[in-house]
């Protein structure tokens, strides 16, 4: 019993110390239908879509490990004329005694660069209210100073920008969602930078045949000092309805994916994923679902369904 208290108490602090950054800025928050949500990694998706999108995400993340993430997102893009996108995004994460409520908005504008092929670039600005409350853990040792620095509703600025170029069927995108960087400053333990993260993201969407359609997708997260992160997908949509897939994240993890459209508005994701960590004898791996919302005029029919 002691040794299993001990592995989760080592496993908090891991996740804590090792992803110090999750909690104080949304970049860092990891999704595995990241495809779907562009918007949180890249303020140059906004507008990008030709009507207004709605999406609600919820993660949890490491299920049956105490302390594990466990994430909320709601964002709104659409368009204001012919060349502005703007965006919104609300993200609650919460990892063990630490909360973090980011709210941020996005501007893009868009340039055509030939009859297929636009470039969107984008700004994105915000704030990023960090909690950590140490009495809410079970900690074994409360004479450790460390574990007893609260942070109490931190606020600070988070700025960013980015540049999304797309076509009929594929897209690529580059950004830093914030370059501002942060410390939260008190005891030793609140001591902790932000440190600037680069997202790379890519897509293209085969039509193998009139009902099938395959997408192979990647995004990588580049962090000064740390490894490389990389996310590939490969997703099915089937009879412009039915989306099918499998993830991998290097080192990480691997999921299978599946979504429904529906009501002609409305598309429902799920995913799962299987740790391939240490942490897999602890957790009963991790789970995202989506809901997005296509706002079309009355009457209006979506021709086919976004895939990107």
């Amino acid at each position: 019993m002691k040794r299993h208290i001990l592995i989760q108490r080592m496993a908090l602090l891991l996740i804590l110390l090792g992803t110090s950054i999750t909690v104080t800025a949304q970049q860092q928050v990891q999704y595995t239908q990241y495809m779907y949500n562009t918007l949180s990694v890249n303020p140059a998706y906004a507008g990008t879509s030709e009507k207004l999108e709605a999406h609600a995400i919820h993660r949890s993340q490491w299920v049956g490990l105490e302390g594990a993430p466990s994430t909320q997102n709601i964002g709104v893009q659409g368009r204001l004329g012919e060349r502005i996108g703007l965006g919104v995004n609300f993200i609650k994460d919460k990892i063990g005694p630490a909360n973090n409520y980011y709210f941020n908005s996005a501007l893009a504008v868009r340039l055509p660069i030939s009859t297929s092929t636009t470039l969107s670039v984008g700004l994105n600005a915000g704030i990023d209210m960090v909690s950590v409350d140490w009495s809410m853990g079970q900690i074994q040792n409360n004479s450790d100073q460390y574990l007893n620095s609260n942070i109490n509703n931190k606020v600070r600025p988070l700025i960013g920008a980015g540049a999304y170029v797309y076509g009929d069927n594929w897209y690529a995108g580059l950004s830093a969602p914030n370059v501002v960087q942060n410390r939260s400053n008190g005891a030793q333990v609140n001591n902790v930078e932000s440190i600037t993260h680069f997202y790379l993201i890519g897509g293209y969407v085969f039509q193998l045949n009139e009902k099938l359609k395959f997408k192979p997708a990647l995004m990588g997260k580049f962090v000064p000092g740390a490894p490389l992160t990389v996310d590939v997908s490969a997703n099915f949509l089937i009879s412009d309805k039915y989306t099918l897939g499998t993830s991998y994240r290097y080192n990480d993890a691997v999921s299978v994916l599946a979504g429904i459209s529906f009501l002609n508005e409305f598309f429902v994701g799920y995913s799962y994923d299987i740790t391939l960590t240490k942490l897999r004898n602890y957790n009963s791996g991790s789970h995202d679902i989506i809901l997005r919302y296509t706002l079309f005029e009355k009457n209006e029919q979506a021709i086919s369904p976004r895939f990107f």
